[in-house]
């Protein structure tokens, strides 16, 4: 009989500031974080300036420029994806591969290609209010 990984199941942290100097500042490590927590199937929602980190309780990860639409997936259920970002102490490039736009619980990704998926069950509404408070 086959053995079954119980997920985790947990809530979204509710937001916690926490005030970070220059040098405690690292995109690439906010990724490595949430694609942990994302490994662990935990949902989580993190800002950092007009960037939104979040991970699902599916195992998904993502980083999202909310002020240009802009998205890249860290991970799918549970596995790092391939993605570039380059990181010194005075500049940050990332290399976006997709839009997105949330329309009410539904994750729109459209690729580059024009192709469109919708994804269900992402902490939408979550993510939502973290742009709107990061965004005051």
């Amino acid at each position: 009989m086959a053995k079954h990984k119980k997920r985790k199941k947990s809530k979204i942290s509710r937001s916690k500031k926490k005030k970070l100097n220059r040098e405690q500042i690292s995109i690439i490590g906010e990724s490595n974080y949430i694609i942990n927590r994302a490994q662990n199937y935990e949902s989580r929602v993190v800002s950092l300036g007009s960037l939104i980190f979040f991970s699902t309780e599916t195992g998904d990860a993502w980083i999202l420029d909310y002020k240009d639409g802009l998205a890249l997936c860290l991970a799918r259920v549970g596995e790092k994806q391939p993605f570039r970002i380059v990181e010194t102490p005075e500049k940050f490039a990332i290399e976006w591969n997709v839009n997105y736009q949330i329309e009410g619980d539904k994750f729109v990704v459209i690729q580059k290609s024009g192709q469109v998926r919708t994804i269900l069950g992402y902490p939408a509404e979550e993510i939502l209010k973290t742009i709107h408070r990061v965004s005051i």
